[in-house]
């Protein structure tokens, strides 16, 4: 019989994990839903010693990898792999595994409807009558299908997204990575997309390489008067940039469902009427959380049975 540990949890409760993992004849130990800072995940799996760590939100650091001598697998709840230790992991030649797909409908659903909202004033003009205006003079909307849309990052979110964007007429462009899109989308190089676009929508990784991806000259490069929209991670934009650019004008507006300092984001940034913000909630339905929750303790299952992973993430096992 294995321990699995889960961390944290973004739910009500733990059932469906745990009764997946105990069905199996394991012993399952939930931590706090809310995710506890780094020292305290330390702490926790040096307590419990598990052969399996579940994480949400929480982070795993090396310290905490180091902590579990007998650790198979780190079992990501979720997509990002930014909150493990991956090179630890590896090094100590523990699994880190994912779900990758669970939600793809829903953040791609996600983005389009923060660009509607831009694009149709939806959420601004809701505020406003609530607050006892009538006022259609106002409006300064726009066309969506005679809008240019540029994806960064073109995995399955970025495919999904690019495909209800094409249903309703835009133009839909991508970054040049020297292969076939597979469908009607343009493959440009990366300034071009951003010079050509009225909506950047963001659906990269977070890694080194792709912090603060959209910076200050980054952002300078776009075409005056578009929309940034990120539904990945926050750390993809410098929040300073972005809000330097909305002050100035040279962006409209700016949906994130993500944001660099979450749960308490810059008020500067989010409390802007042209800035739609909701807090990190694309990814969620009830039939994605309950799939996300099931599939990852199935792997969890299927890993300490001695079964090949389904989705590996790092290079730990052959």
């Amino acid at each position: 019989m294995a321990l699995v540990l889960q961390t944290d949890y973004a739910w009500p409760d733990t059932s469906i994990e745990r009764g997946v993992i105990e069905a199996a004849g394991h012993a399952f130990v939930a931590g706090p839903s809310v995710p506890a800072p780094a020292q305290e995940i330390e702490a926790l799996v040096a307590k419990h010693r598990p052969d399996a760590i579940m994480t949400c939100w929480a982070e795993v650091s090396a310290a905490a990898i180091a902590a579990a001598p007998d650790l198979v697998m780190v079992q990501r709840i979720g997509v990002g792999l930014d909150n493990i230790a991956m090179e630890e992991a590896t090094r100590r030649g523990v699994l880190v595994t994912n779900v990758p797909d669970y939600c793809v409908g829903e953040v791609a659903d996600h983005a389009v409807a923060l660009l509607l909202d831009w694009a149709r004033g939806t959420v601004v003009f809701d505020r406003d009558v609530k607050a006892g205006n009538w006022n259609p003079a106002a409006a300064r909307l726009r066309r969506v299908s005679d809008l240019s849309v540029g994806i960064v990052g073109f995995g399955r979110i970025g495919k999904a997204t690019a495909s209800r964007l094409l249903a309703f007429g835009c133009a839909v462009g991508t970054v040049d990575r020297g292969h076939e899109t597979g469908i009607n989308v343009r493959a440009v190089p990366f300034e071009q997309l951003l010079g050509e676009s009225d909506v950047v929508i963001v659906h990269a990784p977070l890694t080194e390489q792709t912090h603060h991806l959209f910076d200050a000259q980054t952002i300078a490069r776009m075409k005056p008067g578009a929309c940034l929209i990120n539904v990945s991670r926050g750390p993809l934009v410098d929040n300073d940039a972005l809000l330097a650019a909305l002050e100035a004008g040279h962006l409209s507006g700016a949906g994130i469902d993500v944001v660099e300092g979450e749960p308490e984001p810059p008020r500067a940034l989010v409390d802007r009427p042209d800035v739609i913000v909701t807090p990190h909630i694309a990814f969620s339905s009830a039939a994605s959380l309950a799939e996300l929750r099931r599939r990852s303790a199935e792997e969890v299952v299927r890993v300490l049975a001695g079964l090949a992973p389904e989705n590996p993430c790092n290079n730990a096992r052959t």
